[in-house]
């Protein structure tokens, strides 16, 4: 059986639009998704990313959380016939606020995979308040308990291979210690890239439009260069035959551009095209 991605819907977050676009709408309140993903059609099932802990939590950042009953991760993961002791590894592509806040909740026989720059980025300091302290102790705990937390050293030994079709490589970007994770699927390589992409459209689709066309805009919310940003969102464009981050819905790549949206699965149908550029305008 080919893998695939399910998509998982931990609800939505409010905030400021140039949080997601670097000087996007200044000031305007945009509301956007906060996505899982449950690789299926290997030995076991993996989760990357848990989502955030309480709609409460996310007010320390001066955000609202949408988070309702149907959008807990026991319930998603229901949605699929899995359930929380049948994972066996979830993977983080970072451990901001919204992305490792149901941890918990899995036993301590399911194995967190995190890059190991990534906990060490957590507690420098730096982005201090996307860090908060009841995600990272659980994981200092898991630190502690035999085979609950696994590190990977992306940035030395490249990508590694999780399980068959499964690779975790270092993201470059967002984060110090972010990774990608890729999947191999019926139809072509499928990375999950965390927040190294917020907003297809206002960081893509629209300035390669532009004057500066191939030059994608960065997220208003990084720990690196701009120069890091530009160069890890080319890449994987450049990678990919499909791209799915956690704040907005999967898009299938054609020559490094944007050309179709999916909704809730990858491989899966699309939902909206878009149309091709005209390279060579009358």
């Amino acid at each position: 059986m080919a893998l695939e991605i399910k998509i998982l819907d931990y609800g939505d977050i409010e905030l400021e639009s140039s949080f997601l676009v670097l000087g996007r709408d200044c000031g305007r309140t945009r509301r956007v998704l906060t996505l899982g993903f449950l690789i299926l059609g290997g030995k076991y099932p993996v989760v990357v990313d848990t989502g955030y802990r309480s709609n409460q939590i996310m007010e320390t950042l001066g955000m609202r959380g949408l988070q309702y009953h149907e959008n807990m991760i026991e319930n998603q993961l229901a949605r699929h016939g899995v359930r929380m002791g049948d994972v066996r590894f979830v993977c983080h592509t970072h451990l901001h606020i919204d992305h490792a806040g149901k941890d918990d909740l899995f036993p301590m026989n399911t194995t967190v995979v995190l890059n190991r720059k990534e906990l060490e980025y957590s507690v420098s300091g730096l982005m201090h308040p996307q860090y908060p302290a009841p995600d990272i102790k659980h994981l200092i705990d898991r630190l502690h308990t035999k085979s609950a937390l696994r590190f990977l050293d992306l940035e030395i030994t490249g990508p590694i291979e999780l399980m068959p079709g499964v690779y975790c490589d270092a993201a470059n970007a967002h984060t110090e210690g972010s990774m990608n994770i890729i999947v191999e699927t019926a139809d072509g390589i499928a990375t999950i890239c965390g927040d190294v992409i917020y907003d297809f459209n206002d960081q893509i689709v629209t300035p390669f439009h532009e004057i500066h066309d191939w030059e994608p805009r960065t997220t208003g919310n990084h720990g690196t260069s701009k120069r890091a940003e530009k160069a890890s969102i080319k890449k994987l464009l450049s990678n990919s035959r499909y791209l799915l981050p956690v704040h907005d819905r999967p898009a299938k790549i054609e020559g490094g551009m944007v050309v179709g949206r999916l909704h809730d699965q990858v491989p899966g149908p699309i939902v909206q095209s878009l149309p091709a550029r005209n390279w060579f305008p009358a």
